[in-house]
């Protein structure tokens, strides 16, 4: 019984603490020239593998030639995920312009 709650235990931890959030930036033509952003979640189910609805940046930039992309898994993106158990998995998208 000791060594099934040792075990446990350190499964917790090591899966809390050596986990890490999801982020991918990219920069379009000379990346953001201010400070304006756009938000938007993305959706997806099975641990990411199967998009529902995904952003699309061109649109979000709204036709604007320089901006930067970044696309990453916030705070409450994973919170939602592991109460779901990874069955519905969203990510955010924000363009700054």
């Amino acid at each position: 019984m000791k060594n099934t709650l040792k075990t446990m235990t350190i499964a917790i931890v090591a899966s809390v603490t050596l986990t890490s959030c999801y982020s991918y930036t990219s920069a379009v033509g000379k990346g953001a020239q201010g400070t304006a952003k756009v938000s938007k979640w993305n959706h997806y189910i099975l641990e990411g593998l199967v998009p529902v609805s995904v952003s699309d940046s061109k649109k979000m930039a709204d036709g604007a030639e320089n901006y930067t992309i970044n696309t990453k898994q916030t705070f409450l993106n994973g919170l939602i995920s592991a109460v779901t158990f990874g069955i519905y998995t969203p990510t955010t998208t924000t363009i700054t312009k």
